[in-house]
């Protein structure tokens, strides 16, 4: 499959994240796809959508952030290989299967 661009956004701690991705999906046509959590209480949300719905979403929680935001990113054109790890991951946690 593929995506016109991915959407990261990295905070500490999932309820942050939920709020991250909350604000997001209401901000623009975009999908949520998978989250990485990580000790210390990093996570990572992942979303994705045509590049200008990906850029205004991620931009939404970057000028008024629900929480603070360690860091967020728009991945124009992912590569295929970008993509599949994307794919594999959301299947790992049965997340597509939700969406659907």
């Amino acid at each position: 499959m593929t995506y016109g661009a991915f959407g990261l956004v990295e905070v500490l701690g999932s309820s942050n994240a939920i709020l991250v991705v909350d604000q997001m999906l209401k901000a623009s046509e975009v999908t949520f796809r998978t989250w990485h959590t990580k000790c210390g209480g990093h996570a990572t949300v992942f979303l994705s959508g045509d590049v200008a719905a990906v850029t205004a979403a991620v931009d939404s929680v970057k000028e008024n952030p629900p929480c603070d935001i360690v860091a967020a990113a728009v991945i124009s054109n992912p590569s295929p290989e970008t993509c599949r790890l994307v794919e594999e991951d959301a299947a790992k946690h049965k997340f597509n299967e939700a969406s659907k």
